[in-house]
């Protein structure tokens, strides 16, 4: 659990709570940008020995922050000086 947890946060998620549910399993419930969600379904099977899962559904949209604008940006622009 504190492996998921702490990749949640590496991933600029916020997690919301933990709810057991039968078989002693239990459920994280977490807020992460979508794009920090790609390949996680590889990183989870690798975290849990495939025994985890996980379902995302689209919560809202929030501001970006900036560092992670600026790394945006440079992408964009070293993608179009490369077209030219």
């Amino acid at each position: 659990m504190g492996d998921i947890m702490g990749d949640m946060n590496k991933r600029r998620g916020k997690v919301l709570g933990m709810d057991p549910i039968e078989g002693g399993k239990q459920v994280i419930r977490a807020t992460v940008p979508q794009a920090e969600m790609y390949k996680y379904a590889t990183d989870l099977k690798s975290m849990t020995q495939s025994k985890g899962e996980f379902t995302m559904k689209f919560s809202s949209y929030e501001e970006v922050p900036a560092n992670v604008t600026e790394q945006v940006a440079k992408e964009y622009k070293t993608a179009d000086e490369a077209e030219d």
